[in-house]
């Protein structure tokens, strides 16, 4: 596979996080405060729920059903109930395109 663009930069609002979709694969991407972009895997791994849908607090995403907190870094889970890290996709930027391959995942 190769690097798909989900989104513009400029559509991405920070500490918002928004769904997209690369060759299937649903994403979370997130613009954090500190204007790294992050793309992580969009469904909570405690329950089939969109994490797209939850809150952003620095370097985490919160589940909004049941609370579980994930690294933005790693996809680590910080809390339960989730206890399975998600996976996180390496992001190329080129100009205003956020580009994401999904069977290119970060190495943490």
């Amino acid at each position: 596979m190769s690097a798909t663009r989900v989104c513009g930069l400029s559509e991405l609002v920070q500490d918002q996080p928004l769904k997209v979709e690369a060759d299937g694969v649903a994403i979370a991407v997130v613009l954090d405060s500190a204007g790294e972009v992050h793309a992580i895997g969009d469904t909570c791994t405690h329950g089939d729920i969109s994490l797209s849908e939850g809150f952003v607090e620095g370097d985490t995403l919160e589940c909004w059903a049941h609370g579980s907190a994930f690294s933005l870094r790693s996809g680590k889970p910080l809390n339960l109930p989730a206890y399975e890290p998600v996976p996180v996709f390496v992001v190329t930027i080129d100009g205003d395109d956020v580009l994401i391959d999904p069977s290119l995942k970060k190495e943490v």
